[in-house]
């Protein structure tokens, strides 16, 4: 079957008017509002970067003394700073989430990111096609940063019945579940 093309209905070709040619411009240079998120995005994920990177810092620096406690004193001090680390990763995945969500509202409304395509070491997270692909790719990271929010949390729980044990166990199971079906959802 060969595909004909479509004749238009009327011989008439369509003239807009100025009005129409200056309202359609105005309508469609409208979408450079999205730099207000962007920037703002772009900023608050540098930020959100100074941030962590400053608690990493003194979570570093409160180490010094770490030869010197007892004990209890390196074991509350480990599981103290395995929870101000994983709260970093925390933050540096937040900061990322930022960074993707400015770049992919740039690509999708302003302009390809050129540089980007022709740098070897670019990753495909960064390359946003559409709407869809933007949010999949956030709701993965948001996965991540809840995950890790409760890997944070559960450092210090301590089950001590039956029935917490479960709970945690169930948690546990709900973590590598929802890991699952975000790979399984990606492939």
């Amino acid at each position: 079957m060969e595909n004909k093309p479509v004749e238009p209905c009327s011989t008439e070709e369509h003239k807009p008017s100025k009005a129409e040619v200056y309202f359609e411009a105005a309508l469609w240079n409208s979408r450079f509002v999205v730099l207000v998120a962007v920037i703002a995005s772009l900023i608050t994920a540098f930020g959100v970067f100074y941030l962590t990177s400053v608690d990493i810092f003194y979570t570093i620096s409160h180490l010094t003394h770490y030869h010197e406690l007892d004990d209890a004193g390196r074991a509350m001090l480990k599981a103290q700073t395995v929870a101000h680390v994983v709260g970093s990763v925390d933050g540096f995945l937040l900061g990322a989430i930022l960074l993707i969500f400015s770049l992919g509202l740039y690509e999708l409304f302003i302009s390809k990111i050129d540089i980007a395509g022709t740098k070897h070491g670019a990753s495909n997270i960064l390359f946003i096609n559409s709407l869809d692909d933007l949010k999949d790719r956030l709701a993965k990271v948001i996965v991540l940063i809840l995950i890790v929010m409760f890997f944070e949390q559960a450092i210090f729980l301590k089950p001590t019945e039956p029935l917490e044990l479960l709970y945690y166990s169930l948690a546990i199971m709900l973590v590598a579940l929802a890991l699952y079906l975000s790979h399984k959802a990606y492939h």
